[in-house]
């Protein structure tokens, strides 16, 4: 619970640093403008036919009694909106990573001279640190609809579907968007996805301290602008503690980059 609370706390930090310096907060909202006019209209159709989509999901339930079939059709309803919002939040942050990858390389260099430095830090153009998110958010997403797809599933169960099955969903999310938010870090020091899913494994609670009130505020419209910069500041002090905690990150960082 500790390291969870201290996620949040990181979270609110990254704020604040923001706050205290305006231009980074612009510079890191740039890339989230283009990736939410991308998404929201995707989101907003969803909306519209998410009656129908249920119905095509649920064509076992036609010749049920009304009662019935209004039932697991809400339910079907609620897990598919669930569904595609966990793997947009996510998809969301690995493009909008990717697409300002230059953006934020600055905001993490800004940020971590502030607080002392980097070590073992390695120059990548724009276009590898495009490559290298858009590879890395691709697998990410992929690897959380081998979580979210199960969960959409149970969503139709009554009830369940619609208390436990959110929550499942809400940490989930929070925790590939962790992934995703402490990336940089990482990359400026040569290190890549596998090594960073292995050291914030060993403080998951960190991370869902950091992904979940990022994705939960995500979902509001038009938040994300704000969120996503703040989220990512939080990120770099995240993976920094992370790192600090790793020996053997100087010998991982020259290997990865050799």
């Amino acid at each position: 619970m500790r390291d969870f609370i201290k996620g949040v706390r990181m979270f609110g930090q990254g704020l604040a640093i923001l706050l205290r310096s305006p231009r980074l907060l612009l510079i890191g909202a740039l890339p989230a403008v283009l990736t939410t006019l991308l998404l929201l209209g995707g989101v907003i159709t969803l909306a519209f036919w998410i009656d129908d989509l249920a119905a095509l999901v649920t064509p076992f339930a036609d010749g049920w009694a009304e009662g019935w079939r209004t039932t697991i059709r809400v339910a079907a309803g609620v897990a598919l909106f669930g569904l595609v919002l966990a793997v947009s939040v996510i998809g969301f942050s690995a493009l909008t990573l990717a697409v300002g990858g230059p953006f934020y390389e600055h905001i993490a260099e800004k940020v971590e001279d502030g607080l002392g430095g980097a070590p073992d830090t390695v120059e990548l153009s724009g276009w590898r640190l495009l490559g290298m998110g858009l590879r890395d958010g691709l697998v990410l997403v992929l690897r959380s609809l081998l979580f979210t797809i199960p969960l959409f599933i149970a969503g139709f169960i009554p009830v369940v579907g619609q208390t436990v099955v959110p929550v499942l969903l809400a940490l989930v999310t929070a925790w590939f968007l962790a992934l995703e938010l402490i990336g940089v870090p990482f990359y400026r020091r040569g290190m890549d996805l596998k090594q960073r899913r292995e050291l914030l494994r060993k403080r998951r609670a960190l991370g869902l301290g950091l992904g979940l009130p990022a994705s939960l505020l995500c979902l509001i419209p038009f938040a994300a602008l704000i969120v996503m910069p703040v989220a990512f500041v939080g990120g770099v002090l995240v993976a920094r503690e992370l790192l600090a905690e790793s020996p053997s990150r100087s010998d991982a960082a020259r290997s990865a980059h050799g």
